[in-house]
C-alpha cells in the first residue's frame, strides 16, 4: 500500500455528507433579518417578514419557508404582545398589583 493511502476498508466507513441544495437567502440578508428582529419593534407576524424580504431583497419566499428561517435557522420569535382584556380597568389593576403581589 502507498504511504499517505488510507486502507479501502476504512474509507467505506467514513460518513458521507451531500453537498446540499444552496439557500435563496444570502448572508446579508439574514445579517439583516436578524437585526431587525432584535429591534423593540420587530416584526408582529411572519407574512410582515415576507414582504419585508420581497421589499428590501426581492426575495419572494413562502410562509413556511420564512418560517422555518427564523425559528429554527436565526432561532428568533416575533415581538407580539399578549392580549389584554377591554374591560380591565386601571386603578383597579393598581391595586391589584399593590396589595395582592
Amino acid at each position: 500500500m502507498p504511504k499517505g493511502q488510507t486502507p479501502r476498508a476504512y474509507r467505506l466507513l467514513e460518513v458521507k455528507h451531500a453537498p446540499g441544495k444552496v439557500s435563496i437567502v444570502s448572508e446579508e440578508a439574514l445579517k439583516r433579518l436578524k437585526q431587525r428582529l432584535q429591534e423593540p419593534q420587530g416584526f408582529h407576524s411572519y407574512g410582515q417578514i415576507q414582504q419585508w424580504l420581497v421589499a428590501e431583497f426581492q426575495l419572494d419566499i413562502a410562509y413556511k419557508t420564512v418560517y422555518e428561517l427564523v425559528r429554527y435557522r436565526i432561532g428568533a420569535k416575533l415581538k407580539v404582545p399578549r392580549p389584554q382584556s377591554t374591560k380591565q380597568h386601571p386603578q383597579s389593576l393598581s391595586h391589584f398589583k399593590k396589595n395582592f403581589l
